[in-house]
């Protein structure tokens, strides 16, 4: 899909990931137009120009863009803590707003939110869950509806990742729960946005232990190892706005490993483990039902699926596509934005999915800190007051 239709928008904090939105967006609508930018360090400025696309002039703040520019489209790519001040400035201003995940930091924000989206609308927000236009998310949605497939009654997820990728988090301004929430929260809600949509159902209760025992003091020792280049271990990628320097020793408050467990108002029951120091990265899913087992691998782009006795050979799909751009879920959700916005398509997700999705990883972080588990009712039926409208069970 091409779209000749023009869209301006507004960028309100010009970083790496916002940027490769942007051009993804462009890339399949060339006629929508950056027409201004506010952000006192765009880091992700460079990558648009490398490629053509023109950002407009910059802007003291937010409120001074959206006045000067008028755009079609506010899009927040700020860190987190800002995203409730910006997409309430987009929608005060009568523009709408998408906006990168997390939505938001905390179930404060949330409420307030839900409160916004009352007044203006829920179409009036919409949010990058990216994952949610990976073409196996796609494969997998379709064979768990498969009669091959029977009843989803478990399933398993997990997220790890390369060391350096958990040292760049002990350094970016991701570090601090008041800019990012919490680890879980910026860097898994997407997966969780996932799960509910597999399991088709609402978290009922959560339980989970995780902390920071990768990247302490007692481990400083690892920093002196060195890559086949000779670059210095732990500091191969830059950080970012608010950046440190500390890896072991860092300021960081946020935990580096955590693990999960969600039972869904339906009985389906996930487990899920995250770290950040792991020598085979992995984000993989693993599901078990009446029928059959599936794997869905993200990092090769391959499905497996065998019938539960084993009475036939795997059944592979490869979707031919790296591990590279989000499983080439990046280019899919910049069709998909430009379908949404300019031929007024269905989104993949909507804006209470984020919020469901965010709440469950709050209720998650919640539950590993005071050591309880953690009864989810009481926020569903929170939300659907302050939105003012019934809470989707299952896919949003």
């Amino acid at each position: 899909m091409t779209s000749t239709q023009t869209l301006t928008i507004a960028v309100a904090g010009l970083g790496q990931r916002i940027s490769t939105v942007t051009r993804h967006l462009v890339a399949a609508a060339p006629h929508v137009r950056v027409a201004g930018y506010c952000d006192p360090a765009p880091v992700g400025l460079r990558a648009l120009e490398k490629r053509g696309i023109e950002t407009g002039a910059a802007h003291e703040s937010v409120a001074a863009m959206l006045a000067a520019v008028k755009p079609d489209l506010l899009m927040v790519g700020s860190p987190n803590h800002l995203h409730l001040d910006h997409i309430k400035s987009g929608l005060e201003a009568g523009v709408r707003v998408f906006s990168e995940k997390p939505v938001v930091r905390s179930e404060d924000e949330t409420w307030e939110l839900a409160r916004l989206l009352r007044a203006h609308g829920e179409a009036s927000v919409i949010v990058g869950l990216v994952l949610r236009s990976s073409p196996l998310v796609a494969a997998v949605r379709k064979r768990l509806a498969h009669q091959s497939f029977g009843r989803l009654v478990s399933f398993e997820g997990n997220e790890h990742l390369h060391p350096e990728h958990g040292a760049f988090l002990m350094r970016d301004w991701r570090r601090h729960a008041a800019h990012a929430g919490s680890f879980l929260l910026d860097k898994c809600c997407h997966d969780f946005d996932l799960y509910r949509l597999f399991a088709g159902a609402l978290p009922a209760r959560v339980a989970s232990f995780g902390g920071r025992t990768i990247f302490t003091p007692e481990n400083a020792g690892l920093a002196e190892r060195r890559h086949k280049d000779g670059a210095q271990a732990y500091s191969v990628w830059r950080a970012g706005w608010n950046g440190g320097n500390e890896v072991f020793a860092s300021d960081a408050d946020v935990a580096d490993n955590q693990v999960a467990l969600v039972e869904y108002e339906n009985g389906v029951r996930l487990a899920f483990h995250a770290n950040t120091h792991a020598g085979l990265m992995q984000r993989r899913w693993y599901f078990a039902g009446t029928g059959g087992a599936m794997e869905a691998d993200l990092v090769t782009n391959r499905l497996t699926f065998r019938d539960a006795l084993g009475l036939d050979a795997p059944q592979t799909k490869d979707m031919e596509l790296g591990p590279e751009a989000h499983y080439g879920s990046d280019p899919a959700m910049g069709r998909d934005l430009a379908a949404h916005l300019l031929e007024g398509a269905p989104f993949p997700v909507q804006v209470q999915d984020a919020m469901i999705a965010g709440l469950t990883v709050m209720a998650v972080d919640r539950a590993m800190r005071e050591g309880t588990v953690v009864d989810c009712g009481a926020l569903w039926e929170r939300l659907e007051r302050e939105m003012g409208w019934a809470v989707d069970s299952s896919t949003g």
